[in-house]
């Protein structure tokens, strides 16, 4: 999600885009605790938490979610997980998001995910590969409407933002 924010600096306007990405601890990084570790490496990277639910999703939500997986044969084991147990549902904010957000999670395979990723750090398994990020602006979208309504969204301004963003 691209949202435009204008800022007055010494007499210039500098247009920011803002993104905004779907983010979701699945269920193995809920029951394995790791859900403030998560939420800490966003904050401490400097994005903004604008939506935060925590669910059992139906079968329906995530079959809605992995549509674009449909007519591969670990579609049916990926609903089934997603739809386990608890998740906790993100909607995160700040400039280029997605792309940031893909590098902290990072590899989908754990085995080539970096240390220090998210990925990299906590899981073993690509089966159980603790969080889940969009990929791009089109993804985002679908799937932070998917998952949020418009009214769960909360658009705060951080207070230390200067010391964040130039």
């Amino acid at each position: 999600m691209l949202l435009e924010r204008r800022i007055y600096i010494k007499n210039f306007f500098i247009y920011m885009n803002q993104e905004r990405t779907f983010i979701a601890i699945k269920p193995d990084g809920v029951q394995r605790g790791l859900i403030s570790e998560i939420i800490g490496r966003f904050e401490k990277k400097g994005f903004k938490l604008v939506a935060l639910k925590q669910l059992i999703p139906t079968k329906e939500l995530a079959e809605k979610h992995y549509g674009i997986h449909k007519e591969r044969p670990f579609f049916a084991n990926l609903v089934d997980f997603i739809s386990s147990g608890p998740v906790v549902a993100m909607v995160w904010e700040g400039p280029d998001v997605i792309l940031s957000a893909r590098k902290l999670i990072g590899a989908t395979k754990p085995s080539e995910s970096e240390p220090g990723t998210i990925r990299g750090d906590f899981a073993i398994d690509i089966g159980r590969n603790i969080i889940h990020g969009s990929d791009g602006e089109d993804t985002a979208n679908f799937e932070i409407n998917l998952w949020f309504d418009e009214n769960d969204l909360c658009d705060w301004k951080v207070s230390d933002n200067q010391w964040r963003i130039e």
